[in-house]
């Protein structure tokens, strides 16, 4: 950056630390600047880093020209807009939501731990051409993609982390027919355009109904018919009744693939297979082996196909019987949460089949935070100043795109000099979620708390336990329970510090 800025540049686009880093350290120079254009102003206010763009603003000359584009105009954007932009032209642009009349959408109700098995049903009796698998996080479209190679299946992973390098490589695999399944967020999925895509995964569901229409987009390009699949479980029917709202379209329940039609997919498959490979060239001494074999023997040559086809599909069986996958109430969902969790973060290895009880040490993947409890505990402020470790933990108000939230618990504070936009900005680049889905911070001396979407996974949760924020890890936890290495609550704790959100 330093060598590039010397060089001299017509155009510098970067982030509001960064560009302020270099006005620092004066490696850029604002004075002589012709315009500036402010990209995304509300969430940048969002995550709390509207008074950086104040300081950059104000280094800007008076006959500087000024653009600004903001989703919306909360007060605080307004103020910034007076103040900098002068007498500004409003331009607004009014969109609606729409889905695309080619696409057939359904949806599957499963549990959580039961959504791999799902998929695999799904995709081994859908015919389709390229595949796009969209999940909430940067670490499910690597655990996903490999579980599904595992089981035979052509995928990628594509999020934030790949350079962009690697990022067209794996979309032109998918364009070429070199994979067929791709895994991705929705900011790696931006500009995506392949007319192969047949198939729209929602593996998990958006939070907001503007993301599942772009999702869904994807598919059904250049007048070809797609379809979309969405997996629920019980407790998000309300974000499906909100989507059908949205785009004014029904979406129709999927039934799940039954054993016979995975058995019956599964042994046209391994026909095909078999009569491909008997054309090959190079049998002959095979075909004198078994002859062999059945002379000394005096075995049949049926009763030696069959042992030979018995051994071939112990990893996938021919007749499989399949776990019953039926849409459970919102009542058994909620009993068996627990359950499900522990199964869903072993489900890497369930074939092996066991449930244990997690006491004691905890080991990886061992958290249980991935859903929020169900009891209401008392009102937020109660709770911060009074907080103590048997406490419940509590669901926090939606925000404000109706997304249930809940509330957690940081092991950094004010002592450790962190702001709100640390917290924002870590869990926002470690986590690939977008900052409007980060609720209130509150900071208090040795500790804060944040709320975020509830159903996060655990494997994300454990990742952001290790995430440093001001060379501190996090260790979050759901507020109540009590983090992995974490101190005692404080029995005094100061007035917290609360991040300003949108209007104030």
């Amino acid at each position: 950056q330093l060598r590039g800025l010397q060089r001299g540049a017509q155009v510098v686009v970067g982030t509001p630390g960064r560009i302020l880093d270099h006005l620092r350290r004066r490696s850029l120079d604002l004075s002589q600047v012709r315009g500036l254009v402010l990209d995304e102003a509300d969430e940048m206010l969002r995550m709390g880093f509207i008074d950086d763009v104040e300081t950059i603003l104000a280094k800007t000359p008076d006959d500087c020209q000024r653009a600004l584009f903001s989703a919306t105009m909360p007060p605080a954007i307004r103020r910034v807009t007076q103040k900098y932009l002068g007498d500004a032209e409003t331009v607004s642009i009014q969109s609606k939501t729409k889905t695309v009349e080619r696409i057939e959408q359904q949806y599957v109700t499963c549990k959580s731990h039961q959504k791999m098995d799902a998929l695999t049903r799904i995709l081994e009796v859908e015919s389709f051409d390229g595949m796009l698998i969209f999940v909430r996080t940067k670490s499910s479209t690597v655990d996903i993609a490999e579980r599904l190679e595992a089981r035979g299946f052509s995928s990628a992973a594509l999020n934030g982390d790949l350079s962009q390098t690697l990022r067209e490589r794996t979309i032109n695999r998918l364009k070429k027919g070199q994979v067929d399944i791709v895994v991705a967020t929705d900011v790696a999925a931006r500009g995506l355009d392949v007319e192969r895509i047949s198939h729209v995964i929602n593996f998990d569901i958006p939070y907001d109904n503007e993301s599942y229409v772009h999702r869904i987009g994807r598919t059904g390009r250049a007048g070809r018919d797609g379809k979309a699949i969405l997996f629920i479980t019980p407790k998000e029917n309300r974000l499906l009744r909100s989507i059908e709202k949205s785009t004014r379209q029904t979406i129709k329940p999927m039934a799940m693939p039954s054993n016979e039609e995975v058995s019956g997919q599964r042994i046209q498959q391994f026909t095909e297979q078999l009569l491909k490979t008997m054309e090959l060239p190079k049998l002959d001494k095979f075909r004198s082996l078994v002859q062999k074999l059945a002379d000394d023997n005096d075995l049949d040559m049926a009763h030696i196909a069959a042992a030979l086809t018995f051994e071939n599909q112990k990893e996938r069986p021919l007749f499989p019987k399949l776990e019953i996958i039926a849409a459970p109430s919102s009542r058994d969902d909620d009993r068996d949460s627990g359950r499900d969790r522990n199964r869903d973060r072993n489900d890497r290895n369930k074939d092996r089949g066991e449930r244990k009880e997690h006491r004691g040490k905890r080991t990886e993947g061992s958290d249980a935070r991935a859903e929020p409890r169900k009891e209401r505990a008392e009102p937020r402020r109660e709770r911060a100043e009074q907080p103590n470790r048997e406490a419940k933990a509590k669901d926090a108000d939606a925000n404000r795109d109706g997304v249930p939230m809940i509330t957690y618990r940081l092991e950094v504070g004010n002592n450790d000099g962190i702001s709100p936009s640390n917290i924002v900005g870590a869990i926002a680049n470690e986590a690939d979620i977008e900052s409007r889905f980060i609720g209130e911070i509150k900071l208090y001396d040795d500790y804060s708390t944040v709320d975020l979407p509830e159903g996060m996974p655990a494997e994300l949760l454990n990742h952001l336990k290790k995430v440093r924020v001001c060379a501190k890890p996090m260790r979050i936890s759901v507020l109540g329970e009590k983090s992995d290495s974490a101190e005692p609550y404080s029995k005094k704790v100061a007035s917290p510090r609360k991040r300003e959100i949108g209007d104030g």
